[in-house]
């Protein structure tokens, strides 16, 4: 019997659970945003949207990383698939590092300076600083698809058997410092200032004992879960960049670390369900619906074993 190698085994399992939980819980998150939308445009709605659409992003992108996972970290698709998923794989990791910066500064800056920040609040600043976001990471993003086409030394062509991994020196020797960059620049900046605005943010809302404590405590947890969010799934894959840069080389365990990154697509919806009544109903409402379905699942099967054990018994009476 052929070994199942662990790794890209383990790899496909954790991209499949992220797929199956996270797409509907991003959509349903999509659909209540674009319900909010028409009722009135709030800027922490918009930088909930842009968060929700680069999940959604690596979501869709994410089955080619399972067909790689599965053919043994091979590429067995066109290769031109290779550089473009990749570069929205990691975009839109980036992406969401900088939102969640973000919101986490709109959420400090309406407890810290509440009269201020309302005057000057409009929905026009949170879409500025999204299209900036998006910017950002296109910019500094672009040569994780650029490094794809550079061939190899010892064979002076691109290898498409594989995606973005066995590098060339030559290839490494881009990319390393491209790697750190992105820790400096796209990670702890955001890391830093997110830092700051949680853990003001919750020292500012235990004093205030004037706001409804089932209030405070969804705003606290929203804040608690971001600043978490950063150092479970943002802080292990960048600091690969930093050891990989010292060593020369890419970690082992570079790829193990990218899933908790991955992950963040799980992570992004409890987010939502602290800073949204809206959506903590509808993922109820959701809740309920399949409670029901599956309740009336057991019933239909109960109610044809029923039936057929009075058939069996009418047959064979004795």
């Amino acid at each position: 019997m052929a070994s199942i190698d662990a790794g890209p085994a383990l790899l496909l399992v954790v991209y499949i659970i992220t797929f199956v939980a996270g797409l509907p819980l991003n959509v349903l998150a999509f659909v209540m945003l674009i319900r909010k939308f028409r009722q009135k445009l709030l800027s922490i709605d918009i930088l909930l949207f842009n968060l929700t659409v680069s999940d959604l992003l690596l979501l869709v992108f994410l089955p080619f990383r399972m067909v790689e996972a599965a053919s043994g970290m091979k590429w067995p698709m066109p290769y031109i698939f290779c550089p473009l998923s990749t570069f929205m794989y990691f975009s839109s990791i980036y992406i969401t590092s900088l939102i969640l910066m973000v919101i986490s500064v709109e959420r400090y800056l309406t407890v810290a300076f509440p009269i201020k920040y309302e005057l000057l609040k409009k929905p026009r600043y949170s879409i500025v600083g999204s299209v900036c976001v998006l910017i950002i990471v296109a910019i500094n993003c672009s040569p994780v698809f650029l490094i794809n086409f550079l061939p190899h030394e010892e064979e002076n062509k691109i290898n498409n058997s594989v995606c973005y991994s066995h590098f060339s020196p030559a290839q490494i020797r881009v990319l390393l410092p491209i790697r750190l960059e992105l820790f400096l620049l796209l990670f702890c900046i955001p890391f830093l200032v997110t830092s700051f605005c949680c853990i003001n943010f919750v020292r500012i809302m235990v004093t205030q004992f004037q706001i409804r404590r089932r209030r405070k405590l969804r705003a606290i947890g929203m804040m608690v879960t971001t600043f978490i969010n950063f150092i479970v799934c943002f802080l292990p894959y960048n600091v690969s960049h930093v050891v990989g840069f010292i060593q020369g080389e890419t970690p082992r365990w570079r790829n193990y670390a990218l899933l908790l990154s991955t992950f963040n697509a799980l992570v992004d919806p409890v987010i939502f369900y602290f800073c949204s009544v809206t959506f903590q109903k509808m993922i109820l409402e959701a809740l309920e619906d399949v409670s029901l379905v599956i309740r009336l699942a057991f019933s239909i099967q109960n109610d044809l074993y029923k039936n057929l054990w009075q058939l069996c018994t009418l047959e064979n009476p004795n």
